[in-house]
């Protein structure tokens, strides 16, 4: 038996049902002629703050004791700590969020608008959870981890449920992959109602640290170099239950190129009007580079963020544009 249970992501929906929204799963097709399949997006970058994150975190905050309550740090390269501000703010808790030095800024200005305490250290997103633990050490105060969680895991899983029931048919679903939390979720919900269920996740190459692991059958540490996909970088922390979820319930994760990943921001702009930030394209971008694989398959790539900052946005369709003479 998983650490997380189907029953803990059923009551995981109930929870937060007041505080999230169910996203629209709309059919593409583009992407469904691309590859001889029936394409369909999960739009988490709809989703309140934006991405997915709002789920299992207001599914953490509701479980804390009391006592819990007083005070919470995380970490986060950006969505998580958004999410946890939002909901903090919205369920009246205290909370200092420590995020990476090169977090994009509408992530961070995000965080303090919902009241957040912001802290910007280290040059990566582990160096930026090794100061939030130490902080949450030295203050006697609850540590919440983006991934590495019950609640949050089972919250994520939400969105499994929603796929599930509104396409019965689905046979294969995409979901992109940094320490787990979403993918482990969504793969428990969907495999427990039907279990023929193919869970494929992505990682960019830039950064492949649960590949490499689930390569290795153990957590391992890998080079992690810059990438678009920055909500998808750093490591998984030892003993992680996301890495045995994901071994048990997970069929394969893909790694897929930078210029992939870009490709995909730039096609659900330009062919779905959807923003999504480089690792919320990146369930589309398996699609892009190896389309025969979802041949004759009924495909839900979910969409899980579009909080990219404006600037980069436009110069990565821009150029992604260019390149194919649409721009």
């Amino acid at each position: 038996m998983p650490v997380i249970s189907f029953e803990d992501i059923l009551d995981a929906r109930k929870a937060v049902a007041p505080f999230v929204r169910c996203t629209p799963l709309k059919h593409s097709r583009f992407l469904s002629k691309l590859c001889g399949g029936e394409v369909w997006l999960k739009l988490e970058n709809l989703q309140v703050t934006n991405s997915f994150k709002p789920r299992g975190a207001f599914n953490k905050l509701l479980n804390l004791s009391a006592e819990e309550k007083a005070r919470i740090v995380t970490a986060s390269a950006g969505n998580h700590g958004l999410a946890v501000a939002y909901a903090a703010k919205m369920l009246k808790f205290p909370v200092t969020i420590v995020v990476p030095e090169a977090t994009a800024r509408i992530k961070i200005v995000g965080m303090k608008e919902h009241g957040a305490e912001v802290v910007l250290f280290g040059e990566t997103y582990d160096e930026a959870e090794r100061k939030a633990k130490q902080l949450a050490a030295e203050d006697k105060c609850v540590y919440v981890s983006p991934y590495n969680d019950k609640w949050i895991v089972a919250g994520h899983g939400t969105v499994g449920l929603e796929i599930i029931e509104a396409l019965p048919s689905v046979d294969v679903v995409i979901v992109p992959v940094g320490g787990g939390g979403l993918i482990s979720g969504v793969s428990i919900a969907v495999k427990s109602v039907k279990a023929g269920v193919q869970l494929i996740g992505v990682q960019s190459e830039a950064s492949p640290v649960m590949y490499e692991s689930l390569r290795a059958g153990r957590i391992v540490e890998t080079r992690v170099a810059d990438t678009v996909a920055e909500g998808l970088s750093g490591g998984i922390e030892e003993g992680a239950i996301t890495f045995r979820v994901i071994q048990d319930y997970v069929d394969k994760v893909l790694l897929v190129s930078e210029e992939t990943i870009r490709r995909a921001m730039y096609f659900l702009w330009a062919r779905e009007k959807q923003v999504a930030e480089g690792s919320g394209a990146a369930a589309v971008a398996p699609i892009l580079g190896k389309s025969s694989m979802f041949a004759g398959k009924t495909v839900v790539a979910v969409v899980t963020g579009g909080n990219i900052d404006a600037g980069l946005f436009r110069s990565i369709v821009a150029a992604s544009g260019k390149v194919r003479g649409l721009a």
